[in-house]
């Protein structure tokens, strides 16, 4: 936990000067971030990588390269929805630990930008929420991809660099070009990160951005339960 939250602030410090000093090449603001603002989605982000748990461990995948998951198949219980549950579970934890802590040291130590009203904050609860789902329902299909790939790992680490870009945790989605922010917003992956740190900020409208979360948590929901169908019908047999 402690190892997690200093890595968290100690990127979060290279983030933030790497980003602000672009933002000084460019007189004080690209987009709508101006440094404020930058200083804010950065420390928000930090937060919401651990709270999210965007990259997770990719332990399902190894259960199920190694037969483990045999076991989990025969309890008495939807192997997705206590997989959620615990995921959530993981998630209260990482609020207090993970996502308070860089939120707070941004607030404390750089010009901050605080919602202009106070009906956001609880709306950036909701939308961090709806992302955790969002990021769970993302690693459920990498990791029981395993069931066909054998060995995902190839898969894993697809996942692992292309999502922090595609999400807007390199830097913010609208700093990318025009067709390539609409391309994207199209796509579940704005809904990870970027997403919340929209409603946080006020950029956009929080009810549509909120509704568009629900839309990729429920898609991406059912496309796990449609695999995980298809998956317990698999019979695989390694080594003999």
């Amino acid at each position: 936990m402690l190892a997690g939250m200093t890595t968290n602030v100690v990127f979060g410090l290279l983030r933030v000067s790497v980003i602000v000093a672009a933002l000084k090449a460019a007189d004080g603001e690209i987009a709508d971030y101006d440094i404020a603002a930058t200083n804010t989605y950065v420390w928000i982000g930090q937060g919401l990588l651990g709270f999210i748990l965007l990259w997770g461990n990719n332990e399902l995948a190894e259960r199920v390269r190694s037969g483990d998951v045999v076991v989990d198949l025969y309890r008495p219980w939807h192997l997705q929805s206590a997989l959620l549950a615990q995921d959530v579970g993981r998630g209260g934890f990482a609020f207090f630990t993970r996502l308070a802590p860089p939120m707070a040291f941004g607030m404390l130590l750089f010009p901050f930008q605080f919602p202009a009203n106070l009906v956001q904050w609880p709306l950036f609860g909701v939308s961090a929420v709806v992302a955790l789902v969002i990021s769970f329902s993302f690693r459920f299909l990498v990791e029981i991809s395993a069931f066909w790939l054998l060995d995902n790992r190839g898969l894993y680490g697809f996942w692992n660099i292309s999502s922090g870009l595609l999400c807007g945790l390199t830097v913010p989605i609208a700093f990318f070009p025009g067709w390539a922010r609409d391309v994207l917003w199209m796509t579940p992956f704005p809904a990870l990160l970027q997403a919340p740190i929209d409603v946080f900020l006020g950029h956009g409208n929080a009810v549509k951005i909120l509704l568009y979360q629900v839309f990729w948590a429920v898609t991406l929901l059912a496309a796990g339960h449609f695999a995980l169908q298809r998956a317990v019908r698999k019979v695989v047999v390694q080594g003999g």
